[in-house]
């Protein structure tokens, strides 16, 4: 992290409009994705439950984000997952994927239709093949919130995400959770992975688009 600076206001002057091409290691996520069995790992009443799963992502570039000095590009991202039992949602997740070029730090934003949110942090090389971001419970700066239920019943103390990138241009995901869950002593450890292939190309963030609409006008 670069120190504060005393001029917390000014905006960069010279940021490029195409987020595609400023992504460090998030560039390789651009564009949609879908993969079959996925593996999650739940709690319930008689014990782990294990499920296979369906996944489509997606992740769209957004215009550059600017923090006073602090410069990000991004990608916004929806995940939509079912099961080879229904074709109801199984889970849904938005939110953000933010590069800092600055200083390497990386951002996932996360948003899920249950009442819980979270923001986790890491740090990565601009070509990096692997990277984890984390969040912990309780942290105001890279932290989790969530419903009085979910604090009560199924507290969520920690949360981080593993992406590997492969030679084939395909991706893959750990996720590790620990839930403490009412009535147990242990935390339990939540865990979903997943390697996706991609069926689907990423369009240019709306700056970009204006651009190239006026030059090839």
């Amino acid at each position: 992290m670069l120190p504060m600076p005393r001029d917390i206001f000014t905006e960069p002057a010279d940021v490029d409009p195409d987020t595609l091409n400023n992504l460090g290691p998030l560039r390789r996520l651009a564009g949609r994705w879908r993969a079959r069995k996925g593996v999650d790992v739940a709690p319930k009443p008689d014990g782990p439950e294990r499920r296979v799963f369906l996944d489509t992502i997606e992740f769209q570039p957004i215009d550059p984000q600017a923090n006073g000095p602090q410069l990000f590009y991004g990608l916004r991202y929806n995940v939509h997952i079912t099961t080879e039992e229904e074709d109801i949602t199984f889970h849904e997740q938005v939110g953000y994927w933010l590069w800092e070029p600055a200083t390497g730090l990386i951002l996932q934003t996360v948003a899920i239709p249950r009442g819980q949110v979270a923001l986790a942090s890491g740090t990565a090389a601009a070509d990096a093949d692997m990277f984890t971001v984390s969040a912990k419970r309780g942290e105001t700066g890279y932290g989790i919130c969530s419903t009085t239920f979910l604090e009560q019943a199924f507290r969520t103390d920690s949360y981080s995400i593993t992406i590997s990138f492969h030679a084939d241009g395909s991706w893959s995901y750990v996720t590790d959770t620990a839930l403490q869950v009412e009535g147990k002593q242990a935390p339990f450890a939540h865990q979903d992975r997943n390697t996706l292939h991609r069926i689907g190309k990423a369009r240019p963030n709306p700056w970009a688009e204006i651009l190239a609409r006026r030059k090839a006008g």
